[in-house]
């Protein structure tokens, strides 16, 4: 320890009694450590040196601009902290923890890591239990290495210490760049331009591909602003308002006496793996909806998610609205709904219904719990309002959430529109939650990826059994019931989809428009204790569904659902990147024939979400102006809510 502290002091005494060389060294540090730590993100986020390196050399001037951010946000830190090598340490642990993230998180659902993914708090650590295999564990301890080693840099040399007044000369400095960077100021722009960037925003996994990490985690900070759409404004809002107020007229549709339950049933990750061409089971495991795909109305929604996001998939189909308008990977629970937005828990609220949400997981879990307020639910009764329920594995089971459902309805005494999410087959699928799985999987399948198939798939025969309960209870019940059952994605079968590739299900290169589709096809079935008639949806975006379900039950739709349902009938589906028309043709951008109606509804939505809500001054004001319930679910949280009348509230179940 004595020769490490004389030979560290006599290089600070050295570079101490020359300034010169002292700003030398540490401007060559400072140009050094950026070019290190863009190598080691692009490395991390890549997966391989090999492939980090072919990048540099493919593109140097992308690879100088990733430099230059992370230079600056080393300087943000030196400013802050006062030493450089402590600095360099924690802003290497950001970066290559950020990497890390994105890396991963684009090998489970295809997507990068976001500006916005900041914001998800305690959701973000459901990431952990999907990857602690070895070579994970591998890599971060390498990456730990690193670190470590960057800190420890500090005992073997000077420190390198600056004046407060320059500490804070610096931290300005360094902000301001930042900002012009991440806001694209005209100065900012044109040094992108001469890098040769080229932001692909309707693909964020090719934009950070292209750009590299930092630099398209910036460009994505501009992204996360939402811009008024070019044609928006009264006039145009005006123009739709008519349109919506001709069709009404034209309508010849006439209301149903009777007002049914309407039963959501979002089931976590529920799909058909008999689709998987090269992959044959023992049995069946979804008889009941397979059944109502052959005797009732059934189709397959085009889910904006894939493995994740579940939230997302609420919000296009509660809200009516598009995230093909929003940032690729923005989480609207989370960002954008801070006051009352109208919804379908909204609107059967305002025609005498009770709208209650019902999910088997945290209230707190994308923000839900508040969000439900502002969607207009009356009640929310999450995972902590549960009395002693039945686990199937890690999670309340399925079974238990139709009998919530059948205990709600049977408890209200008024009809009930109730969405209720599912928590059941979440993964990961590799926990081994079942002590045997009765369905048995063949196929070119490697262990690993036969037992995740087949734990996922117990999940699904679960979940359909589920499903049966229910129809068998309201079958019985006379009261007039509909229920909608579907998944909210695909389920992520193994890093970098695994088990659809050796299923046969995609190949193993970049996937084609139909491969799009298929990924984001999740299928529904709808079922009813009266007549209903039968229809064969091949495709439906979820933002179509509930505008579908309300004209199939004869209802009058509000204002933006109804402009749902005639956009629905000419392109049904609408994704980020994915279009397809009512002749099933895809698309990769909107067609020009298209964009006189979609640009509306782009247009609609901002006026909706973001804008004024002129909408309101022509149609529906009540329901799209409409405040969240003073007395928002008082059943579960009210300390007298148990001892209230069962006509005025509901006792908790």
């Amino acid at each position: 320890m004595n020769r490490l502290y004389f030979f560290r002091k006599r290089i600070s005494y050295r570079l101490t009694n020359n300034r010169t060389k002292k700003i030398a060294v540490i401007t060559a540090l400072l140009a050094i450590f950026p070019l290190l730590l863009a190598f080691g993100v692009e490395t991390i986020e890549r997966g391989t040196f090999g492939d980090a390196a072919d990048w540099i050399a493919a593109n140097p001037s992308l690879f100088a601009m990733n430099a230059l951010i992370y230079c600056f946000a080393l300087l943000l830190l030196y400013g802050l902290i006062g030493s450089l090598f402590p600095a360099v340490g924690c802003t290497a642990l950001l970066l290559f923890l950020a990497a890390l993230i994105s890396h991963y998180k684009t090998k489970m659902i295809g997507e990068p890591f976001f500006p916005w993914d900041i914001l998800l708090k305690k959701e973000g650590a459901n990431i952990i239990p999907l990857v602690t295999n070895q070579t994970v564990l591998v890599r971060v301890s390498v990456v730990a290495a690193v670190v470590l080693s960057l800190f420890l840099l500090r005992l073997f040399l000077p420190r390198f210490r600056m004046p407060v007044v320059s500490r804070i000369v610096m931290v300005l400095l360094a902000a301001a760049a930042l900002q012009n960077l991440a806001e694209r100021t005209p100065a900012a722009q044109r040094l992108y331009d001469r890098a040769g960037v080229n932001e692909v925003v309707w693909n964020q996994k090719d934009n950070y591909g292209y750009n590299g990490f930092g630099l398209a985690f910036t460009l994505n900070i501009q992204n996360s602003i939402i811009s008024k759409p070019p044609g928006y404004g009264e006039a145009s809002i005006a123009t739709v308002a008519q349109q919506i107020s001709d069709r009404r007229n034209a309508s010849t549709v006439t209301p149903k006496e009777d007002q049914p339950n309407v039963i959501f049933i979002m089931n976590e990750a529920f799909w058909d793996p008999t689709l998987l061409p090269d992959v044959t089971f023992s049995e069946d495991p979804i008889p009941t909806v397979r059944r109502l795909q052959e005797e009732s109305t059934s189709g397959y929604l085009l889910s904006p998610q894939f493995g994740g996001g579940t939230s997302n998939v609420e919000f296009e189909v509660l809200t009516g609205n598009s995230m093909s308008f929003l940032p690729s990977g923005s989480i609207p629970y989370q960002q954008y709904i801070r006051q009352p937005v109208p919804s379908l828990a909204s609107y059967f609220q305002n025609i005498g219904y009770k709208s209650m949400g019902i999910h088997s997981y945290d209230g707190w879990f994308w923000n839900r719990d508040s969000v439900y307020k502002w969607l207009g639910f009356e009640s929310f009764k999450s995972k902590e309002k549960f009395d002693d329920p039945e686990y199937k594995g890690t999670f309340i089971s399925d079974n238990e959430v139709s009998r919530s459902i059948i205990s709600a309805v049977e408890e209200s005494s008024r009809p009930m529109f109730i969405y209720a999410v599912t928590m059941q087959n979440h993964g990961s699928y590799d926990d081994g939650r079942y002590e045997e799985n009765p369905i048995q999987v063949q196929g070119n399948l490697t262990d690993e990826a036969r037992n995740l198939l087949e734990t996922y798939t117990h999940g699904v025969r679960d979940a359909d059994q589920s499903l049966q309960m229910l129809i068998d209870h309201f079958e019985q019940s006379g009261e007039p019931t509909v229920i909608v059952f579907y998944g909210d994605h695909l389920p992520m079968l193994g890093l970098d989809y695994e088990v659809y590739k050796q299923g046969g299900f995609i190949g193993t290169q970049a996937w084609s428009l139909e491969e799009q589709k298929k990924m984001h096809s999740v299928p529904f079935v709808m079922w009813s204790n009266f007549e209903l008639p039968q229809d064969e949806v091949p495709t439906m975006s979820n933002s179509f569904l509930g505008a579908y379900v309300l004209d199939k039950l004869e209802m009058e739709l509000p204002a933006n659902f109804e402009f749902n349902l005639d956009l629905f009938k000419q392109y049904p589906g609408l994704l980020t990147g994915l279009i397809v028309d009512a002749d099933q043709n895809l698309y990769n951008t909107v067609p020009d024939s298209a964009k006189s109606v979609i640009d509306p509804y782009r247009e609609l939505q901002y006026d909706i979400l973001f804008g004024v809500r002129y909408l309101a001054q022509y149609l529906d004001a009540d329901y799209l102006s409409g405040s969240a319930l003073a007395d928002y679910n008082m059943e579960f949280d009210a300390p007298t809510a148990v001892a209230a009348p069962a006509e005025e509230e509901e006792e908790s179940i």
